[in-house]
């Protein structure tokens, strides 16, 4: 029945936050705070890890941004060196054209001795390129010059969004609503309703919350009603109960089991 010895197995109720706690603190919300997707969050720990992401943001953005300029400089320096050897082969060319009379009684002569000259130099430059590819075919690692060398990482463009740590979604501070939960016994301080099992209540119906019950926050006035009231009372004519202000759809959030 507990599923141990299969695939899935039971969770305790330690396995498992309360619907009060906070997504990233695991702990009860003392000032609660919800995204439009449903997850509740300790309104000083979610805006301390909005704040951290954007300064991560901002770091990993300078750091492409040198990166860009290092590519940058590098790319003018090779088309200068490439226009650099592009001259130095020019001016080669240039200075290997020479105007010499020919003799016409000795150019016959000339003509072996070049194509000897030619042969023997175009052995050599064989024998050389060979041994060069067999060099370059069989590095030697243990010589450190030698050794292949790994090419930097390139960085890419972060994205300057923020995201939720439980949705993956863009979140923003403007965006977050205030909770207010409806004590079971306003008369309690908040030490002695925490040791309590049913803290909270609906703020209509007055129906204890717990993690078995599905639960809704209404975004004017930010309070929290059970799920079964919504589909049976406010959905009706659509109007907050506290407040008296008109809703649409996307002011009912339903909260998120974690």
């Amino acid at each position: 029945a507990s599923g141990y010895g299969t695939q899935s197995i039971r969770l305790g109720k330690d396995a498992i936050k309360d619907f009060d706690c906070c997504c990233l603190s695991l702990q009860p919300c003392q000032d609660p705070v919800v995204t439009p997707d449903g997850y509740l969050y300790e309104k000083q720990a979610i805006l301390e890890y909005i704040l951290h992401q954007k300064t991560e943001i901002a770091k990993k953005m300078k750091a492409y941004e040198k990166q860009k300029q290092a590519q940058k400089s590098n790319s003018q320096l090779e088309s200068k060196s490439e226009e650099r050897e592009r001259v130095e082969r020019f001016k080669t060319r240039e200075n290997s054209i020479v105007s010499k009379p020919i003799n016409p009684f000795t150019s016959g002569q000339n003509k072996g001795s070049e194509k000897g000259r030619t042969d023997s130099s175009s052995a050599e430059a064989s024998s050389a390129g060979s041994a060069a590819t067999s060099s370059q075919s069989l590095p030697s690692f243990w010589i450190p010059s030698l050794t292949p060398e790994a090419k930097p990482t390139l960085l890419k463009k972060p994205s300057k969004a923020v995201l939720c740590p439980m949705s993956g979604r863009h979140i923003k501070m403007n965006e977050l609503i205030s909770v207010r939960f409806t004590p079971l016994d306003s008369s309690l301080d908040r030490v002695a309703l925490l040791t309590r099992q049913d803290r909270y209540v609906c703020a209509v119906t007055r129906d204890a919350l717990g993690n078995s019950v599905p639960c809704a926050v209404l975004r004017p006035s930010g309070a929290v009603v059970t799920q079964e009231c919504v589909e049976k009372l406010i959905k009706k004519d659509m109007i907050d109960p506290v407040t008296g202000d008109k809703l649409s759809d996307k002011d009912i959030i339903p909260l998120q089991r974690v």
